[in-house]
């Protein structure tokens, strides 16, 4: 069977600042984001069911993380002390990947032009 890529995007809206850049630094102060995420899946097509994953089974595994991140301080949840777009796409796929073997990307963007692309590794 072909394999194939899908992927589920979500939003949510927290607070941060980054601890370890110099005090001069804009992201040095509490600032907010409305954060976009994509959780890529890749597998082989279902041959019966024609589908790689059903879309409602990831929602389930990711919905409960975008709870824990919305409306939050993200420098107070363990692990994201420091939420860079980088860090925050780690912790996501340190999350995920324990239920969803099939992951292939976390995609996390600040905004439509700061994106962050983590392939696992």
């Amino acid at each position: 069977m072909p394999k194939m890529r899908i992927y589920k995007e979500f939003k949510f809206d927290s607070a941060h600042w980054l601890p370890n850049v110099p005090p001069t630094h804009k992201c040095a102060n509490m600032h907010g984001h409305t954060y976009t995420i994509e959780i890529h899946v890749e597998d082989e097509l279902h041959p019966e069911l024609g589908w790689v994953l059903d879309y409602n089974d990831l929602r389930n595994i990711v919905e409960p993380l975008v709870v824990m991140l919305d409306h939050k301080v993200l420098n107070e949840i363990p692990g994201l002390e420091n939420p860079t777009a980088e860090h925050i796409a780690l912790w996501l796929w340190r999350k995920i990947q324990p239920d969803l073997p099939q992951l292939a990307q976390v995609v996390v963007k600040e905004n439509p032009s700061n994106v962050c692309i983590y392939c696992g590794g």
